[in-house]
C-alpha cells in the first residue's frame, strides 16, 4: 500500500547544513542577522545574530570547563533563555544536552543524573535544594541559571550564572555531523522508569520537518511544551530548520493560550496533545475567538473536540503519531475527518501491526506498531546506559513502539492503547482509551484515567480515576449508571476514584503508573460492593 507523502516533507538524507543546529544558526545569522528568532516569556528577544553570539559564549564557557565533543551536559531548568543557551552552546561545543524533567525528585532524579553520565549540570537555583542527600552520579560541577543567595547543598564546585558566558572568540570550532547527538531526551515515564533516548540531528530535523513541516520562514511558533520533551525540542527545531521564529513559554496555560497566540503573533504552535485539546474546547466562548493569527497546528488525537476547536478558532490542523524514539512515522492529511486516525505511514517509513511473535496481523486486528525507515539515523540510536532495553526494542530489525494500534482497509492507522495500559479482565482485552472516551463524555468529568488493578488470584478489574469540572460534583454511582448503556458490561469500571486533579507529567500526560501503584484506595467507590453488579446479557436462541 502506497505511503502518504506530506506535501511539506522531502524524504531525503539531510546534509549537515540542513540539520545540524550550529550550521543552521550560522546560516540565518548571516542571512538575516537582525530578525528576531527567539521571543521569551519574560519579554527578552534574541535576533539570529544574538543567538549565534550567545551560543558561542556558552560553548566557550563549557569548553573552558572541560566539555569535549561527544560529552553530555545535563540541564535541569524550565523553558527559558538559560536553557536555550545551554542547548545551543553544548551543540556548538560538539556535546549533547540532556534536559531533565523539572518535576523529578529523589530516586527519579538520581536515576536521570546517573543515566546521563554528565560531569556538568546546569541548574535553576530553585531546584538545587532537591539535590540534598542525593547521589549526583558523575556530576562534578554545577552552574546556576540565575542569581541566588542560597548555597546549593552539594559537595561539588558551584558557579553562578555568569559562568555560562565566555569569550565567543575563544570557542573552538567543532565539526558536527548529522549522525551526532544534539539532545538526549528522557521518555515521559508514564508506564515505568524514564529511559534516556539518544537522538541524532537527522532524527530531530526529520521529526520537525514532518510534524511541523508546514512552517515557513515567515511563521512564528508558540512553543509551550517543555524542552525536556520531544515536542518542545522539535518545535524549536522546526524554527531552526526554516529560519522561522519561536515564542517560548514555560508551560501550557489554558486560560492564557489564545492571549499568548495573539500577543506574540504566533501562526502555529508546538502541538495540542492529549488533554490540552479537551481543556481548550471546554473554555467558555468569546466574541473574539476567531480573531487570532493561528493558521495551522498539529493536534492529537483527531476527535470531535479537535474539529470543533479548529472551526471555532478558524485554523487548519494535522495529526499523526510520534514518540521520543521515532520521527513522526504516521501523519494525516490536513483537516483529517476520520475520528481517532493517526494517518498513514509517511514516505520513507514502513509500519506494521504485529502479534507478540512479530507476525503481521490483518487489517482490523489490534497489535503492536513496529517501525523502520529507509534513511539512516531517522530513529533513535538507543537508550543510554540500557543495552538490554535497546535490544528488546530493536527486535528483528524493527523498532517496537510498545503501542497497540490497528489499521483499516484504506491504510489508516488508529491508536488503541499503550501496551502496558491495556486491561485484561476475565479473558477480555480492554482498551483503556475506549473507556476514557466514554467516561469523558459525562458532563461533570473534566479528565479521566482508566487502568487495570490486580486482585487476588491474578485477575484484573477496571478502575477509573476522575476529576470534576469546576463547580461540578461527580457521584460515582450516577457515573456508573451513565456508562452502563454506553459500553460492554465487562468495560464498565468496577472501581471509581474521584480526585480534584490527576497526577500528570509536565507535558500533561496522566501518570497512570502512579495511580496503578496506589491501587484501590480507602476512598474508592466499589460498584459491586454497592450492589451494582453487571452480567452478560443472555440472548434467546
Amino acid at each position: 500500500m502506497a505511503a502518504f507523502h506530506p506535501p511539506w516533507f522531502e524524504p531525503k538524507a539531510p546534509t549537515a547544513a540542513d540539520c545540524v543546529v550550529p550550521r543552521l544558526i550560522d546560516r540565518f545569522a548571516n542571512e538575516k542577522p537582525d530578525e528576531v528568532f527567539l521571543l521569551f516569556e519574560t519579554g527578552e528577544t534574541w535576533t539570529w545574530a544574538e543567538t549565534r553570539r550567545k551560543s558561542l559564549e556558552t560553548a566557550a564557557a563549557l569548553q573552558a570547563r572541560g566539555v569535549k565533543p561527544g560529552d553530555v551536559v545535563a540541564a535541569w531548568a524550565p523553558n527559558s533563555a538559560a536553557l536555550v543557551r545551554a542547548w545551543f552552546g553544548a551543540n556548538y561545543a560538539g556535546a549533547a544536552l540532556a534536559p531533565i524533567n523539572t518535576s523529578f525528585r529523589g530516586r527519579l532524579l538520581e536515576h536521570a543524573l546517573a543515566k546521563t553520565g554528565a560531569r556538568l549540570l546546569i541548574i535553576h537555583p530553585e531546584l538545587a535544594g532537591r539535590l540534598e542527600g542525593l547521589s549526583l552520579g558523575e556530576v562534578e560541577r554545577l552552574i546556576l541559571t540565575a542569581p541566588t543567595n542560597v548555597a546549593p547543598p552539594v559537595a561539588c564546585v558551584v558557579e553562578l550564572h555568569e559562568a555560562l558566558i565566555g569569550d565567543p572568540a575563544q570557542a573552538a570550532p567543532v565539526d558536527v555531523q548529522p549522525w551526532d547527538t544534539p539532545v538526549i531526551i528522557f521518555t515521559s515515564g508514564t508506564t515505568g522508569p524514564s529511559k534516556a533516548v539518544v537522538t541524532s540531528y537527522v532524527q530531530e530535523w526529520t521529526t520537525a520537518r514532518v510534524t511541523y513541516g508546514y512552517m515557513t520562514g515567515e511563521d512564528r511558533m508558540l512553543v509551550n511544551l517543555p524542552m525536556f520533551h520531544v515536542g518542545g525540542i522539535s518545535g524549536i527545531m522546526a524554527g531552526l530548520a526554516v529560519g522561522g521564529s519561536i515564542a517560548l513559554f514555560e508551560a501550557f496555560d489554558t486560560r492564557r493560550f489564545w492571549d499568548q497566540v495573539r500577543e506574540t503573533g504566533s501562526t502555529t504552535c508546538s502541538g495540542l496533545i492529549g488533554a490540552l485539546t479537551a481543556f481548550l474546547s471546554k473554555e467558555p466562548p468569546r466574541a473574539d475567538d476567531g480573531d487570532n493569527p493561528l493558521r495551522i497546528c498539529t493536534l492529537s488525537p483527531v476527535s470531535e473536540d479537535t474539529m470543533r476547536i479548529a472551526e471555532r478558532f478558524g485554523f487548519d490542523y494535522t495529526s499523526g503519531f510520534n514518540m521520543t524514539e521515532v520521527s513522526s512515522p504516521l501523519v494525516t492529511e490536513v483537516n483529517e475527518k476520520t475520528l481517532s486516525s493517526c494517518g498513514r505511514p509517511r514516505t520513507g517509513v514502513e509500519c506494521r501491526i504485529v502479534d507478540e511473535n512479530d507476525r503481521e496481523l490483518p487489517d482490523g486486528e489490534v497489535g503492536e506498531l513496529i517501525v523502520r525507515t529507509d534513511q539512516p539515523w531517522q530513529l533513535f540510536k538507543g537508550y543510554l546506559g540500557d543495552p538490554e532495553a535497546t535490544a528488546q526494542a530493536w527486535r528483528n530489525g524493527w523498532f517496537h513502539t510498545g503501542d497497540l494500534l490497528r489499521r483499516d482497509a484504506e491504510g489508516r492507522f488508529f491508536f488503541v492503547d499503550r501496551k502496558k495500559d491495556a486491561i485484561r479482565r476475565r479473558g477480555e482485552n480492554i482498551s483503556s482509551v475506549e473507556i476514557e472516551i466514554e467516561v469523558g463524555a459525562h458532563p461533570a468529568v473534566r479528565e479521566v484515567a482508566a487502568y487495570g488493578v490486580d486482585l487476588d488470584g491474578g485477575e484484573q478489574e477496571v478502575m477509573v480515576c476522575v476529576a470534576p469540572k469546576a463547580g461540578a460534583v461527580i457521584d460515582p454511582r450516577e457515573l456508573a449508571e451513565f456508562l452502563i448503556p454506553r459500553m460492554a458490561h465487562f468495560m464498565v469500571p468496577r472501581f471509581i476514584r474521584v480526585e480534584p486533579e490527576l497526577p500528570k507529567t509536565p507535558t500533561n500526560k496522566i501518570q497512570k503508573v502512579e495511580l496503578r501503584n496506589e491501587g484501590v484506595t480507602a476512598q474508592t467507590w466499589d460498584r459491586e460492593a454497592a450492589g451494582l453488579r453487571l452480567r452478560r446479557e443472555r440472548l434467546s436462541t
